[in-house]
């Protein structure tokens, strides 16, 4: 599915759409605004890091596997990343369950809409477990999946890896994904290990056997294991779902977001240089990302976004009625998302009054 980018010409992160779109573009992962500090450092000095940290880098050909069957190019200077936890229990992340021989699902999806200028965004998490139609996807070697009416949201990634899961929010959006970020269960340890923790308060204690985590209320630094423990959380909190473990995993990107800007990091490094490692060693990127110099240009276009320029949201959903353990999308409700985002303007509130994806109280929990 992935190929080392090692010694491959990249072109411009353009994400191949928008107006007047700069060149530089996550602040949601530490890798990518760590990346772009270690090329703003290095210079000729640091050419031998510069080249390692490219050799970490795994990438996705998506445009190459989905070809022109994806919806066009919209020229309005915004920007849609389709970002990926991955749940795999091969090799190092067998400690998190019984190995499943190298599958995994996205135990995590997020579409980032970065807005003309970069300067505000909007985050639509996606359930694992919403019901929905999966279209074909290319599973390699030449074949097809077949198009399912009723899947299961997150089997498309075990179905298709990558690209069927890019394909699977493109039917369910209508929006062309630009770029491709994927994350696992190690690699994120580490990174937030390297970054030192992150700070955050709990207003009620959380003990969760299925993750591991126990934490009592009151300011914590968490470190990548209790970090890990988190944004994996869900039995012991909201309403024991998919639902409450989104809310906990958006309250810790803002916590995130703010401790990668209070440190640092980029007057220090020998820091940045071990931050920058573990998380060009941690992600898996679209081909246009696929290089350490793309992947900072990407990130120096995104400092400008804080935590409160970040509006977060839950796609509209509602028990699936077939299922009560599942999800089902909002039609009405999920359309206003996704024509605003199209349009590149704010999702407006009317399109969450309906879900019971904001809905839970997990999110008060983290401060």
């Amino acid at each position: 599915m992935s190929e080392d980018s090692r010694g491959r010409g990249r072109r411009a992160a353009r994400g191949g759409r928008r107006r007047g779109e700069p060149r530089r573009r996550k602040g949601l992962r530490v890798a990518a605004w760590t990346a772009a500090a270690v090329v703003l450092l290095g210079g000729g000095s640091l050419g031998w890091f510069y080249f390692k940290l490219n050799g970490n880098l795994h990438t996705v050909d998506i445009d190459q596997a989905l070809g022109k069957d994806r919806p066009p190019n919209v020229d309005n200077g915004s920007m849609d990343i389709l970002v990926l936890g991955s749940d795999s229990r091969d090799g190092a992340n067998g400690e998190y369950g019984a190995d499943d021989g190298g599958s995994a699902r996205s135990d995590t999806a997020m579409i980032i809409h970065l807005y003309e200028g970069h300067k505000q965004a909007s985050v639509v998490s996606i359930p694992r477990d919403t019901m929905l139609p999966r279209p074909a996807c290319p599973i390699g070697k030449g074949k097809t999946s077949a198009p399912r009416q009723r899947a299961q949201f997150n089997e498309a990634f075990t179905i298709g890896g990558a690209a069927c899961a890019v394909k699977t929010v493109e039917a369910m959006s209508g929006i062309r994904m630009d770029h491709y970020i994927e994350v696992d269960f190690t690699g994120f340890k580490k990174i937030i290990d390297n970054l030192g923790g992150v700070e955050l308060t709990t207003t009620k204690p959380i003990k969760d056997y299925g993750s591991h985590l126990d934490l009592p209320a009151g300011s914590h630094k968490l470190n990548g294991e209790q970090s890990l423990g988190l944004v994996r959380t869900r039995k012991t909190v909201g309403d024991g779902g998919d639902l409450g473990r989104i809310q906990l995993q958006q309250a810790f990107i803002k916590a995130l977001i703010k401790q990668v800007k209070g440190i640092g990091v980029f007057d220090n490094p020998k820091k940045l240089y071990g931050l920058a490692d573990s998380a060009t060693k941690a992600i898996t990127t679209d081909k246009a990302l696929g290089d350490v110099k793309s992947l900072a240009s990407f990130a120096q276009g995104l400092q400008g976004i804080s935590a409160e320029n970040m509006h977060m949201i839950t796609v509209p959903v509602t028990q699936d009625p077939l299922d009560k353990d599942r999800v089902a999308l909002l039609a009405k409700d999920s359309k206003m998302v996704w024509d605003a985002l199209l349009a590149d303007q704010p999702i407006p509130a009317a399109a969450t009054e309906h879900s019971t994806g904001d809905k839970s109280s997990a999110g008060s929990i983290v401060q």
